[in-house]
């Protein structure tokens, strides 16, 4: 492999790794629901994996292993809980597309309100 061919490779594979992202989630969760609109609105691809929660995947288990409860982001196999916190992670992460809030702390507070 040339070097250039290994620099391409190299930013194609970060650039992947960058957007994996797993939901786990319950299409009946309120709370999920800021998972899947955030997601949407700033149309960010993820693979979404149905949870059932009388039967707990050992995923899930493993990635909330103390509250063992969803929504659960997982970004390069780190995991996000909760959904107030998925949405601010999300915001944060993809800053160059479409905030979620104004930048004028005054117009932020009334957005928040």
């Amino acid at each position: 492999m040339i070097a250039s061919e290994a620099i391409l490779f190299t930013s194609l594979w970060l650039e992947t790794a960058k957007d994996h992202l797993i939901l786990l989630d319950d299409w009946l969760s309120l709370f999920g629901m800021r998972a899947w609109i955030a997601l949407a609105k700033k149309e960010i691809k993820y693979e979404y994996k149905e949870e059932d929660q009388m039967n707990k995947s050992q995923l899930l288990l493993q990635m909330n292993p103390i509250h063992k409860k969803i929504p659960v982001l997982i970004h390069n196999e780190k995991p996000i809980c909760d959904s107030i916190i998925i949405v601010e992670y999300i915001n944060e992460v993809w800053k160059e597309k479409v905030p979620f809030l104004p930048s004028d702390p005054y117009k932020r507070a009334q957005a928040r309100f």
